[in-house]
């Protein structure tokens, strides 16, 4: 038995709904994941390039364009759990450039960022709050990394109650390998992996 009939069988990997207030979430393209000169990240050049063409697009449609990222304060870097297991993390320190969000992104001055202390952006954090104040239905996510906080932020955005779309080629990793499993992993189970044009065109329908 192949592995698509599998999830088939089991009831896994069915289309989620196209709300009618989506919004756009930017995952942690903060330099430290974006700048390969820091052992944390990856190239994510051309994943950028087509976030700019999704954060313009939704701009177009008044549809909220949320930035995360993670940073620690030094209090912190001894004590959270997360940090035993992955030591690279700890370079991401308030106030050093790691954390500061890559500056080819397309921004404004009211943008939300939510600072978020591990791989998911609604762990800890207000963005649900945020998006259910907001009347959001839906949220459409790019950023890095897939296997990482790309992958957390789709479950917890689901489990929230939040029907859910990953944009891949927006989405960086530092291997192909996971970056492949999380978006099958997600398509399956917590939402829906697309290609950007499918995302712009239900954004320009919004």
């Amino acid at each position: 038995m192949n592995q698509e009939k599998t999830y088939e069988d089991a009831g896994f990997g069915g289309q989620v709904p196209r709300g009618l207030n989506p919004a756009l979430i930017v995952i942690d393209f903060s330099f430290g994941f974006t700048d390969q000169s820091y052992p944390t990240a990856s190239d994510a050049s051309a994943q950028i390039a087509v976030t700019n063409r999704l954060i313009a697009a939704a701009r177009r449609k008044s549809v909220p364009v949320i930035f995360t990222i993670i940073s620690y304060n030094p209090g912190e870097l001894d004590r959270l759990a997360w940090l035993k297991k992955a030591r690279g993390m700890k370079a991401l320190v308030d106030g050093s450039r790691l954390v500061e969000i890559d500056d080819r992104l397309i921004r404004e001055p009211g943008d939300v960022v939510i600072v978020k202390k591990g791989a998911s952006g609604f762990f800890g954090t207000n963005l649900a709050g945020l998006l259910v104040s907001a009347g959001i239905d839906t949220v459409i996510l790019t950023g890095a990394t897939t296997s990482g906080c790309i992958r957390a932020s789709a479950v917890d955005a689901v489990q929230s109650g939040f029907n859910v779309l990953v944009a891949a080629d927006a989405c960086a990793d530092r291997a192909q390998p996971p970056h492949d499993a999380a978006l099958y992993d997600i398509q399956q189970k917590y939402g829906d992996v697309v290609i950007s044009n499918d995302v712009l065109k239900y954004l320009e329908a919004s």
